[in-house]
C-alpha cells in the first residue's frame, strides 16, 4: 500500500518541477527580473530578485496544494481574536497581495508584448507617435476599473 503513495508523491513531485521550469523559463526568456533591477537601478540587487522570485513561486505552490493546513485565521480566531478583525486583516492582506500580483503579471505581459515587439509594431502601423506612456497609463487604468467593477458588483458570483 505504502508504495503507491510512494510512487504518486514521485509522479506529482515530477510534474511540479516541470511546471516549476516552465514558469522560470518564461521568465528567464522575457527577462524579466533583469528588467525590474534595470528600471529601478538596483542591478547590484539580481540576486536578491531572483531569489524572491523562486521563494514566492515556492510558497504559492505550497499554498495551492495545501490548502486545509494554511488556515492562519482559524489559529488566531481560537485563541480569542474576533471573527471582524481577522476578516479586516485579510481582506488588507488580499487588496495588498492583488496589487502586487496585478503589477507581476501586468508587468509580466508587457515584458512578452515588448519581447515579441508588438507594441512599437503596433504604434507604427496606425501611426502613433507621441504619447506611448500615456497609452500605457490609460491600458492600466482601464484594468483597474474593469477589475474593480468585476469586484464591486460581484460578477464573479454569477
Amino acid at each position: 500500500m505504502w508504495i503507491k503513495y510512494v510512487f504518486l508523491a514521485l509522479i506529482s513531485g515530477s510534474f511540479g518541477l516541470l511546471a516549476a521550469a516552465g514558469v522560470f523559463t518564461v521568465l528567464v526568456a522575457v527577462g524579466l527580473v533583469p528588467r525590474f533591477a534595470g528600471k529601478t537601478h538596483t542591478g547590484r540587487k539580481i540576486i536578491l530578485y531572483e531569489e524572491m522570485v523562486i521563494f514566492g513561486t515556492i510558497l504559492g505552490g505550497l499554498a495551492s496544494v495545501f490548502v486545509n493546513d494554511n488556515r492562519v485565521g482559524d489559529f488566531f480566531m481560537s485563541r480569542g481574536v474576533p471573527v471582524e478583525v481577522w476578516q479586516g486583516i485579510g481582506n488588507v492582506f488580499l487588496a495588498v497581495l492583488g496589487i502586487f500580483a496585478g503589477m507581476f503579471i501586468g508587468c509580466l505581459a508587457l515584458a512578452i508584448a515588448e519581447m515579441l515587439d508588438s507594441i512599437p509594431i503596433f504604434a507604427r502601423r496606425i501611426g502613433f507617435r507621441h504619447g506611448m506612456s500615456l497609452a500605457i497609463f490609460a491600458m492600466a487604468v482601464g484594468k483597474v476599473c474593469g477589475s474593480l467593477f468585476y469586484f464591486i458588483e460581484g460578477l464573479y458570483s454569477k
